[in-house]
């Protein structure tokens, strides 16, 4: 009676490990989707649950990537990407518009903003002494923060945008 309750308490288990809520598409070997055959990192979410970011090493460098999980697609990022460098780290605003991440193109990582309104890039940390990583960026697209070494240990660092940096946010 007692092994008989045992292996019905393990498929009771079992299904309840794969009852879960997940919406994620099947891995696409395209990589025309959320998932490829690739690695996919560093995900985040928007604060209303609709976009996702993340790096992935599809397409032979590491890239960012945007999904939209209401309709359920990659959305193209023009003017990011571009080939031979190196994206990574990245997170992004309340609505989705701005987009923060670690980007390595004049031979030392830095933290880009990428406007998804007008598909320009700006280095933020240009002229940072030192090493860079794990950027955030406020619902508002106002404050970013990452972790710095300026001072020879890892302090995190705080970019204030400026009282109204986006006046459209709430589209």
């Amino acid at each position: 009676m007692l092994r008989r309750w045992g292996i019905i308490g393990f498929f009771v288990l079992i299904s309840a490990c794969q009852n879960q809520n997940f919406v994620t598409p099947p891995p696409d070997p395209l990589g025309n989707n959320l998932n490829s055959i690739h690695s996919e990192k560093n995900p985040r979410l928007s604060d209303d649950g609709r976009f996702l970011v993340f790096s992935s090493d599809r397409r032979q460098q590491r890239r960012i990537f945007l999904y939209d999980l209401s309709q359920r697609k990659l959305l193209p990022l023009p003017g990011l990407n571009q080939p031979r460098v190196f994206y990574d780290q990245p997170d992004i605003s309340r609505n989705g518009r701005y987009l923060v991440y670690t980007s390595e193109q004049d031979g030392k990582t830095d933290v880009f903003l990428y406007d998804r309104q007008t598909f320009q890039s700006r280095n933020l940390t240009k002229t940072y002494i030192g090493q860079v990583r794990n950027p955030t960026i406020s619902g508002d697209g106002r404050w970013i923060a990452f972790e710095g070494d300026r001072t020879g240990q890892w302090d995190i660092e705080v970019i204030d945008r400026g009282v109204q940096p986006d006046l459209v946010e709430s589209e």
